[in-house]
C-alpha cells in the first residue's frame, strides 16, 4: 500500500496493513500534491518495486481531479482500465469491467497495467483487533520525494474559489395562460 502526503497518512497505511496489505510505503511531504507530482512519485515507486498491476482510487477527495491514474499509465507506457467495478486477473492479462451509461463495458489489458477503482469494485473488509495489532509490526517505509528523484513543486496555482451566484426565487402563476403570457412578454423566450 502506498500513500503520499503528511506524516498523518501513516494512520491510513496502518489501516491498509490491518486489512491485509503486507507492507506500506509513505512518500512523506508537506507540499501541496497535484496529480502530476503524485503520478511521477508513483512511477518512481513502480520502477523500484516492479508490480504487475497498480490499482488506484478513481479520484482524490480533496480536488476530485481524476487524473493521477491516467497520468501514471501514460508515464509508464502501460495500458489502463478506469472506473473498474470488477477486476479479474488472468494469465498475463487483466479483465476490467466498468459501468457506462448504456450498461457495462469490459476491456482486457495486457499486464503490467494500471487500474483505477470505482467504489463498487469491492466491499472493504473490516480490520479485526488481532490484525490491527499485527499491522503495528508490519513494515512501513517512509521516503521523501527527493529520495525518489521527483520534484513535487506545484505547477498550478489556485487563484480563487467562489460559490456560484444565488438564483432568483421563482414565481407561481395562476394558470397556463398566465405562464404563456410571462414567457412571451417578460422572459421573451417564445
Amino acid at each position: 500500500a502506498v500513500s503520499l502526503g503528511v506524516a498523518q497518512c501513516q494512520e491510513t497505511l496502518r489501516t491498509a496493513l490491518a486489512m491485509g496489505a503486507d507492507r506500506a510505503i509513505l512518500v512523506q511531504t508537506d507540499a501541496e500534491l497535484q496529480p502530476l507530482a503524485v503520478a511521477k512519485a508513483l512511477k518512481a515507486l513502480v520502477e523500484k518495486e516492479q508490480p504487475r498491476l497498480v490499482i488506484l482510487g478513481k479520484q482524490a477527495i480533496d480536488d476530485d481531479c481524476n487524473q493521477t491514474g491516467q497520468m501514471l499509465a501514460a508515464l509508464l507506457g502501460w495500458p489502463q482500465g478506469t472506473f473498474a467495478s470488477k477486476v479479474a486477473v488472468g494469465d498475463g492479462a487483466v479483465t476490467v469491467t466498468r459501468e457506462v451509461d448504456g450498461g457495462l463495458e469490459t476491456v482486457e489489458l495486457a499486464l503490467p497495467a494500471v487500474v483505477s477503482a470505482d467504489l463498487r469494485l469491492n466491499e472493504p473488509r473490516y480490520a479485526s483487533l488481532p490484525n490491527i495489532m499485527k499491522a503495528k509490526k508490519k513494515p512501513l517505509e517512509t521516503v521523501s520525494p527527493a529520495d525518489l528523484g521527483v520534484d513535487v513543486a506545484p505547477r498550478l496555482e489556485t487563484l480563487k474559489v467562489a460559490e456560484p451566484a444565488k438564483r432568483q426565487a421563482g414565481i407561481k402563476v395562476a394558470d397556463v395562460a398566465s405562464l404563456v403570457d410571462k414567457l412571451k412578454n417578460e422572459a421573451r423566450v417564445i
